[in-house]
């Protein structure tokens, strides 16, 4: 029996934001989504940070650019690694979502609720 790879139980279609991006352009989106965070990439599609809900309850000033909210430290993980490499990650930085990669950009995520299906 082969292992399961992350590609085959990760969600595909992935919302993402540009740094330069307002705080209340990044609000609107993820609410009308019903995200709890959304990645933060380049013009190139590369990860370059990260927004949760909880950055955006500190956010002060709507016109800001989401690059001065998001947190920079973006955990990824190759579509072709094994979903227990994907646990393993999440469980040692406590966190509950991987951006799922494909030559440096991202192509889907995965979640610690996708991982219990």
């Amino acid at each position: 029996m082969s292992a399961v790879k992350v590609e085959e139980l990760m969600s595909g279609s992935v919302v993402t934001v540009q740094p330069h991006h307002s705080v209340a352009h990044v609000r609107e989106k993820m609410a009308d989504k019903k995200l709890s965070n959304v990645p933060v990439v380049s013009p190139e599609g590369e990860p370059v940070g990260v927004v949760s809900a909880s950055d955006l309850l500190a956010a002060d000033k709507e016109g800001a650019p989401v690059s001065s909210i998001m947190t920079d430290k973006v955990y990824t993980i190759p579509e072709y690694e094994e979903v227990s490499i994907a646990a393993r990650m999440m469980r040692n930085h406590k966190i509950h979502h991987l951006m799922v990669t494909s030559e440096q950009k991202i192509v889907g995520v995965i979640s610690s609720f996708d991982l219990l299906k």
